[in-house]
Order: structure tokens, then sequence, then C-alpha cells
């Protein structure tokens, strides 16, 4: 049987400044994303979401709204990942600079399309910033995806 694998990630935006909130991250996956991460058991999407945010950042998050589903297929063993994105441009609380996960801070999303990311991260922009897809996919061969092309729909 196949392993399943549930995450989430989200885009949370200043309205004032249009800046995003970007985590360096500085354990896994090293480099810039945003928050996010596994779902547990017996929680939803959403609220997986929401608890991410604030244990990373300490901002709590509400009004997100689906940017749709990056899905990673391995065609050797069929395991899949999945992570569920979302944005926000609604947050309250203090954001804490820094945490075992990494530092945040706000970035323009021109300023972040030129930095290093995390493995992957930057395929996931289009999601974030593009003309609407729902889904990219990615099927790879073996244990790793790096070098493997997504398709966006």
């Amino acid at each position: 049987m196949p392993n399943i694998t549930l995450t989430t990630m989200v885009m949370v935006e200043n309205p004032a400044t249009g800046e995003v909130l970007v985590q360096d991250r500085l354990l896994s996956f090293k480099g810039l994303a945003f928050p996010g991460g596994h779902v547990d058991g017996g929680e939803s999407l959403y609220a997986c979401a929401v608890r991410e945010v604030k244990e990373e950042t300490g901002l709590d998050v509400r009004d997100l709204q689906p940017c749709g589903v990056l899905h990673y297929c391995g065609s050797d063993t069929q395991d899949r990942y999945f992570v569920f994105l979302y944005s926000t441009s609604t947050s309250s609380g203090t954001l804490t600079p820094e945490m075992a996960e990494g530092r945040h801070f706000w970035m323009a999303p021109d300023e972040l399309r030129r930095q290093k990311f995390t493995n992957r991260f930057g395929d996931y922009l289009p999601m974030f910033f593009g003309p609407g897809h729902s889904e990219a996919f990615c099927l790879y061969p073996g244990g790793t995806s790096a070098g493997h092309e997504f398709k966006y729909f």
C-alpha cells in the first residue's frame, strides 16, 4: 500500500504593504518558503494551515483562501505527497522573528522570486501568484522528485 502524506502551506500577505511573510528554514528543507507543515490525525486541512502558521510564526490567521494543491507521485512506489496551498491577508498577533524552524520576515513578492528557496518552493510560486492553476502534479521515479517537472492544471 502506498504512503500518503498531507501537508499545508500558507502565504500570508500584509495588506498595507503587499509584502508576504517568508520563513528562512534552518532545519529541514533549508531556504526560503512560506509557513506550513503536516496534517495531524483527525485534523482538517484548514485547521492544520491555521495551526502551523501559529506554531511557526506566532500569528493567528483566518479567512484562508485555497490556492490549489501540489501533488507528488512516485511512479515506482505510488507514494503520494500533497501540499494544500492557502493564502490570506488577515492576520493578528505579534510575529515571532525566530523559532526553532527558522527566521520570519516580510518580503516583497518581486524580491522573493530572486531568492534561494527550499527544495522545489520556486515551483510552488505559480500556484500562489499565477493565473489560476488548481493543481500542480509531479510524477517521479525513484526516491526523489528533484529534477522532475510539474504539470500545472
